[in-house]
C-alpha cells in the first residue's frame, strides 16, 4: 500500500474542512454512546456466558485451555491490525466528511476502494498465516511444549480464516458507524459467541464420557470450539451486510490505487497500523513471559483480561466511538473555533469515562475474588482459581482508568486526521511494558520468593504503569495543540472516595455472609458496592444524575 504524496493525484480529491452539519443532524454523542454500550453490553454478556461455560468444562489450571487461548491471539493479530480501531482512525473520519458534505458518489466509491483492498490483504495475511502457523506458535507461546504444542498449531491454522473474516467486519462497523447506525456492528458479535456457547454445549457432555483421558478429551472439544468460532464470525459478518448494502447502494469493490480518498485513507491508515501492531507485539510478549510461568497462566490471564475489557469496552469504547464521529464532522471551521468545540467534547466525555470506570477499577481490587467466583466459578474452576484471576485482575486494575481515557485521547488526535501522534506515544507504552512486564513477571518473583506462577499479575500491574505514562504524554501534547483539557482534581478524589466506602461496604457483607456460594453469596457483595457507589455520588457528585441520563 503506498503513501507517496507526491504521486499524480488530484489534489482536490483530499479532504479539506468543511463547516460542521447542523446539530440536528443525528444523534448526540451522550445518546450514541447509549447505544454502542448497549451494543457492546449485549455481545459482553454472551461473551461472559460464553467465559463461564468454557469454565465449567476447562476450569481455570488447564493445558488444553492454555492451549486454545494462545493460539486464539496469534490470528487475532489480523483482527487488531484491521479492525475496528485501525479503520475507525483512517477510514470513518474521511468517509464520514463525505457523507456530511452530501457527496453520495464519492464516498460509495470510497467504500468499495477500501473494502477491495482490506479484502486482498486481509487473504493475502491469512494463507500466510496457516502456513506459517508452527513458527508463529514457537514465537509466541515458545512455553508451550510436545502435544500442548502440536494442539496450539493445529488451532491456529483453523482460526486464522475466522479471524479474517472479522477483519472484514471491521469494515461494515465503519460504515455503519459514519452513518450512525451504532447498534448492530456492535451487537453482532452475540452471533460469535452464541456459535461458541453452542458448540460448547453439543460438545463439551461427550468430553466426560471420552476415554482417552482429560488432556485428549480437552483437546478435542479446543478442536470442535475452534471451528465454532470460524462459523461465529461468518455470522457476524452476514448479519451486518444487509444493513451496509443498502446504506452504500451503488458501491463496486474497485482496488482503486489512484484514487485520491483511498490514498487519503492509505496514509492515516499506516501509523495507525504501526501503532496497533505495536501494541499487539505488547500483546504477544503477554503471552511469551506466560507462557513459561506454569498450567492455567495464560488461561488465567484471559479470564481476566474478560473483565477488565467490560468498562473498557461499555465505557472506553462506547464513548470514544461515537466522539469520533462527532469530532470528525466538527473539524471544520477556525482553528479557534475548532479547539474549543474538541475542549468541549472531551472533557464531557472523560468525566463520563471516569464516572463509570473508577468504580469499575475499585472494585477489581477490593472484590475481584468475588466477582470472579459469581461469573466463572462452576465445574472444573474452583476457589484456586477465582483467587489466582483475582490478582492478575488487581494488577490490571492499576491502569484502566488510564486505558479508557487514553482511548478518548487518541480519538481527538484522530479526529484531526493526526495518527502519528498516538503512534509514538504506543512506542513509548510498548517499550515500558516489555521492560518493566519481563521483570515483574520472571524475576521479581524469585526476589520475592513466591510462586512464579505470581508473574502473570505482576504483567498486567506493569502494563498499567505504562499505560499512565502513555495517557500523560497524550494529553500533554494535546493540550498544547487545543488548550487545557483532562478531569478536575476534586471530581477524581470524589469518585475514588465514593468507590472506596463502597468497598467497606461490600466487605461488611462479604463478612457477614461468607463466600461458600459463589453466586447467592457474591450477589449482595457485590449488590452492595454498586448501591452504596451510586448512593454516595449522588451526594457527592451534584452532576451524577445527569450522567447517568446521558449514559
Amino acid at each position: 500500500m503506498t503513501t507517496d504524496a507526491r504521486a499524480d493525484v488530484d489534489d482536490a480529491a483530499v479532504p479539506t474542512p468543511a463547516p460542521a452539519p447542523a446539530a440536528g443532524r443525528g444523534r448526540t454523542g451522550g445518546s450514541a454512546a447509549v447505544l454502542v454500550a448497549a451494543g457492546i453490553l449485549l455481545s459482553r454478556v454472551l461473551g461472559l456466558v460464553r467465559q463461564r461455560v468454557f469454565a465449567h468444562y476447562f476450569g481455570a489450571l488447564s493445558d488444553a485451555a492454555d492451549a486454545f487461548t494462545g493460539a486464539f491471539r496469534i490470528p487475532n493479530l489480523l483482527q487488531n491490525l484491521f479492525g475496528e480501531g485501525v479503520l475507525s482512525a483512517s477510514f470513518v473520519p474521511v468517509y464520514a466528511r463525505l457523507l456530511a458534505d452530501g457527496k453520495d458518489e464519492e464516498r460509495n466509491r470510497l467504500a468499495g476502494a477500501v473494502l477491495a483492498l482490506l479484502a486482498l490483504t486481509v487473504s493475502i495475511v491469512v494463507l500466510l498465516g496457516v502456513l506459517a502457523a508452527p513458527l508463529l506458535t514457537t514465537v509466541v507461546v515458545g512455553g508451550f511444549h510436545g502435544e500442548k504444542r502440536e494442539l496450539s498449531i493445529r488451532l491456529v491454522r483453523i482460526l486464522f480464516p475466522g479471524a479474517g473474516l472479522l477483519a472484514m467486519s471491521a469494515w461494515c462497523l465503519g460504515v455503519l458507524n459514519s452513518h450512525r447506525k451504532f447498534f448492530l456492528s456492535y451487537a453482532a458479535p452475540v452471533l460469535w459467541n452464541v456459535a461458541m456457547i453452542a458448540t460448547l454445549l453439543i460438545f463439551g457432555p461427550r468430553m466426560h464420557g471420552d476415554a482417552g483421558g482429560s488432556f485428549a478429551a480437552e483437546a478435542r472439544l479446543a478442536v470442535w470450539l475452534a471451528w465454532g468460532s470460524v462459523v461465529g464470525s461468518a455470522l457476524q459478518v452476514l448479519v451486518q451486510l444487509p444493513s451496509v448494502l443498502e446504506l452504500v447502494r451503488g458501491m463496486r469493490p474497485r482496488l482503486d490505487l489512484g484514487y485520491g480518498y483511498l490514498r487519503t485513507v492509505v496514509r492515516n491508515f499506516v501509523p495507525a497500523f504501526v501503532g496497533r501492531g505495536v501494541v499487539q507485539i505488547s500483546a504477544f510478549v503477554d503471552m511469551v513471559l506466560a507462557s513459561p510461568l506454569g498450567t492455567g497462566a495464560v488461561n488465567s490471564m484471559n479470564f481476566a483480561q474478560t473483565l477488565y475489557l467490560l468498562p473498557v469496552s461499555l465505557f472506553g469504547m462506547s464513548i470514544s466511538v461515537t466522539e469520533l464521529t462527532e469530532m470528525s464532522r466538527e473539524s471544520g471551521g477556525a482553528e479557534a473555533e475548532v479547539a474549543e468545540r474538541l475542549r468541549r467534547r472531551l472533557d464531557a466525555g472523560l468525566r463520563r469515562i471516569a464516572f463509570f470506570v473508577v468504580p469499575c477499577a475499585v472494585a477489581f481490587l477490593a472484590i475481584g475474588d468475588v466477582i470472579t467466583a459469581l461469573l466463572f466459578q462452576t465445574g472444573k474452576f474452583g476457589r484456586e482459581g477465582s483467587v489466582y484471576v483475582w490478582g492478575i485482575l488487581a494488577g490490571s486494575a492499576v491502569g484502566l482508568l488510564a486505558s479508557t481515557l487514553g482511548r478518548l485521547y487518541s480519538s481527538t488526535y484522530y479526529a484531526l486526521h493526526d495518527t502519528r501522534t498516538p503512534l509514538r506515544f504506543a512506542v513509548v507504552r510498548v517499550a515500558l511494558t516489555i521492560g518493566l512486564g519481563y521483570l515483574a513477571a520472571q524475576p521479581l518473583p524469585r526476589a520475592l520468593g513466591i510462586d512464579i506462577a505470581w508473574g502473570a499479575a505482576g504483567l498486567t500491574a506493569s502494563a498499567g504503569v505504562a499505560g499512565w505514562v502513555e495517557f500523560v504524554l497524550l494529553r500533554s501534547r494535546l493540550n498544547q495543540r487545543i488548550g487545557r483539557t483532562g478531569l478536575p482534581a476534586s471530581y477524581t478524589v470524589r469518585l475514588y472516595l465514593a468507590s472506596a466506602l463502597a468497598a467497606g461496604a461490600a466487605w461488611l457483607v462479604k463478612w457477614l455472609v461468607g463466600m461458600d456460594r459463589p453466586i447467592l453469596d457474591g450477589l449482595p457483595i457485590v449488590a452492595a458496592y454498586g448501591l452504596t457507589y451510586l448512593a454516595l455520588t449522588m451526594l457527592l457528585v451534584k452532576e451524577s444524575r445527569q450522567l447517568l441520563r446521558r449514559r
